[in-house]
């Protein structure tokens, strides 16, 4: 319970003690003169006359004897009957103004029963209750979104592992036929077997990239990330890491470039910071046109450390933008498997970038397309 809620319930319950203390209050006092009235007025004629008559002929006494018995029970204990009204004339205000604050309870209990139940009519309330009526309907909409996230990210994951499978049995297919016809035919020309060979190796790639995906896809789900902090030369990583894409970058005459600063350190976890600049660095590459360049470049200030990826490429809209960061965004028909991974890269590195307490955003015009990584200095 927040504390707004728990002052306005803390006020509600002031309020009702209030109310029922000068209730029983006003009721005393009222009640008082009407008892004292009601009461000496009922024990007067004709209920004084009646009870004589009575008293005369159950008991076959005189008249004046009928009436010392009423004067005995009655005129002598009159003050006990006041007293006896107070008391029922309390006991029944209590009742009625408990009644009142247990109404409340069980108007509150019913909007908790309508959450658990998630019914889609909203939760009304009496307007004394208004605050928690409030805070059941925001609690219950937002369950209600969370539900169709989680259907949704369900619906889309199930959605990617059909596609991978499939996607798994194209290559798988291709391999096994080209392995059949290199040992259907031992004498087959070499220049023809060296091309096969090729695209099998090729074929064997990519089912061996698919496959790595849907690990992917198991970690991310069953895995929590745990980082382990230490002092990382970024400038020396990044270096590296553009090297080592220089295999996958030369065929389309790409070029991955870096420019920062010299022995630029940070603090951070090294392996989990690599998989966050692969990731992009990835996208990057999958994106950008051919015969283009890759500008990767980062500098440090007295707070932060900024890390940038620009590619030349298609402009994502801006309404994509906040989504590529999604789980199984490629989904997307812009991102299809041909090009795409499973669409958990750039998710997973961006909650990793948010453990180590930085932010990852994206930027794109006619241009460019730029990813900016910003990390907190230690």
């Amino acid at each position: 319970m927040d504390i707004k809620l728990k002052n306005d319930f803390t006020q509600l319950k002031i309020k009702i003690l209030l109310q029922i203390l000068l209730g029983a209050l006003l009721a005393l006092i009222i009640g008082g003169f009407v008892l004292v009235f009601i009461i000496d007025d009922a024990l007067q004629a004709p209920f004084a006359e009646g009870f004589v008559r009575i008293a005369e002929r159950l008991f076959h006494v005189s008249y004046f004897s009928a009436a010392e018995i009423y004067h005995r029970i009655f005129a002598e204990n009159k003050t006990i009957f006041i007293i006896i009204g107070f008391v029922l004339l309390l006991i029944i205000f209590v009742f009625i103004a408990m009644s009142r604050y247990t109404r409340y309870f069980n108007k509150i209990s019913e909007g908790i029963d309508s959450l658990v139940e998630e019914s889609e009519t909203p939760i009304v309330l009496p307007s004394e209750l208004s605050f928690m009526e409030n805070k059941f309907n925001t609690v219950k909409n937002t369950l209600e979104k969370r539900k169709n996230a989680a259907l949704e990210s369900e619906r889309r994951k199930n959605d990617l592992v059909v596609y991978l499978a499939h996607d798994i049995k194209t290559p798988l297919t291709s391999v096994i036929g080209y392995l059949s016809l290199l040992h259907e035919a031992p004498d087959m020309p070499l220049e023809q077997r060296l091309k096969y060979t090729d695209i099998t190796l090729e074929k064997a790639y990519r089912l061996e990239q698919l496959i790595n995906e849907f690990f992917e896809i198991t970690r991310f789900n069953l895995q929590s990330i745990v980082l382990e902090k230490e002092e990382i030369n970024l400038t020396l990583m990044l270096e590296q890491m553009a090297d080592e894409f220089y295999p996958i970058l030369a065929p389309a005459n790409k070029e991955a470039v870096v420019d920062a600063d010299e022995n630029i350190h940070i603090f951070a976890d090294s392996d989990k910071m690599a998989r966050v600049f692969n990731n992009i660095l990835k996208n990057a590459v999958a994106y950008s046109y051919e015969n283009s360049k890759i500008e990767i470049s980062a500098i440090q200030s007295d707070n932060v450390t900024i890390i940038t990826f620009k590619n030349r490429g298609r402009m994502i809209p801006a309404d994509k933008l906040e989504s590529i960061f999604e789980k199984f965004y490629r989904l997307d028909s812009a991102r299809s498997s041909h090009t795409g991974g499973t669409g958990l890269g750039l998710a997973i590195a961006k909650e990793i970038v948010n453990l180590h307490g930085g932010d990852i955003t994206a930027t794109s015009n006619e241009e460019f397309t730029q990813f900016k990584v910003t990390l907190p200095k230690a």
